[in-house]
């Protein structure tokens, strides 16, 4: 089964003077090396002891970027059972656009484990990006500063989550922003 879905939210993290990053000050780790590899390579890492993210490296030394949302477009059943068995028994049913609107529920959608790490995005046959049919117009990429990276300083106000404003799969709305991108 081939699960498809639209970027509609990501964060840039920036590598080595990004305080937010996980390469933050240039540190190399065996959890980090793939924000190290050519670009398009896939970084997995586990938050929470339990939940995957999904990177992507974007321009070596340290920098890239997180795939934050996904507006489902195929395989919505699949996704639905994936994300279902890590919820209560007893819990309400998940409507489309809440399947893929966060990163661990990305991951969790798509069956992203710790083994999607350091894999080439223009390789491989499981796991690619791809050119959608509509691209998003400028104006409605929203600029908004990062989501749970408050111990960064002013790396944390910074505009480096980017998600398509009006689109109901983005995880977070950031109304300041998006008044400012506006006017």
């Amino acid at each position: 089964m081939e699960l498809r879905g639209r970027v509609v939210e990501t964060e840039a993290y920036l590598g080595g003077e990004d305080k937010a990053s996980h390469s933050s000050g240039g540190k190399r780790t065996e959890r980090n090396t793939a924000m190290f590899m050519k670009p398009g390579t896939i970084y997995v890492y586990q938050i929470y002891g339990i939940y995957q993210c999904m990177n992507i490296s974007s321009r070596g030394e340290g920098a890239a970027v997180l795939l934050r949302s996904l507006e489902p477009l195929q395989g919505l059943d699949t996704m639905r059972e994936l994300r279902s068995a890590r919820r209560k028994e007893n819990a309400r049913p998940l409507k489309d656009k809440e399947l893929c609107n966060g990163p661990s529920k990305l991951c969790q959608a798509l069956d992203i484990q710790r083994g999607f790490d350091r894999r080439d995005l223009a390789s491989d046959r499981e796991v690619w990006l791809e050119q959608g049919p509509d691209s998003p117009n400028p104006e409605t990429v929203v600029s908004a500063p990062r989501i749970g990276i408050n111990y960064a300083g002013e790396w944390a106000s910074k505009p480096l989550r980017f998600y398509i404003q009006g689109n109901s799969c983005v995880s977070v709305v950031d109304k300041a922003a998006e008044r400012a991108s506006n006017t």
